[in-house]
């Protein structure tokens, strides 16, 4: 199943409406973006939490790592650079923290909230090889430019 990204961010949009709580938010978008497609096995958030640490927020699927620092994994990758990450193999990626034995691919977007401040980042693994295209890309940072964009 491809997501259907203008529909998924209507949807999303709406359900967001008038909120402002950062946690909140970022609850209802896992929640909907992982049940958006059968290739998400993991989605959710890490908060930024201090000077380059990031920290488990809301999220769906199994456990996921409590903590993680901006020079680790694909999470960090993200977080330091500012930039999308699109990750066909994680076992190939320098780094990578294997918070669960069954991923195989990974996307992380920065996300930033008001003023451009970067307020963590949003994480989807897949069990499938190569699970992620730009296209993925542009989707997501489109919903959650205007989600959190807006804070």
């Amino acid at each position: 199943m491809n997501v259907d990204y203008p529909t998924l961010a209507a949807v999303i949009g709406s359900l967001a409406e008038g909120e402002t709580d950062e946690v909140a938010l970022m609850a209802t978008v896992a929640c909907e973006v992982h049940h958006s497609d059968d290739r998400f096995d993991w989605t959710g958030f890490y908060r930024v939490s201090g000077p380059s640490m990031l920290k488990i927020g809301p999220y769906q699927g199994g456990h996921g790592c409590l903590a993680i620092p901006f020079d680790k994994g694909v999470c960090g990758a993200a977080a330091r650079t500012g930039t999308i990450q699109i990750v066909a193999d994680v076992e190939a990626f320098p780094g990578h923290i294997a918070c669960s034995s069954t991923t195989r691919s990974e996307i992380v977007l920065p996300v930033f909230g008001k003023g451009g401040r970067l307020i963590g980042v949003f994480d989807i693994d897949s069990d499938q090889p190569d699970a992620f295209s730009s296209a993925d890309g542009r989707g997501l940072e489109a919903i959650l430019r205007s989600v959190f964009g807006a804070l």
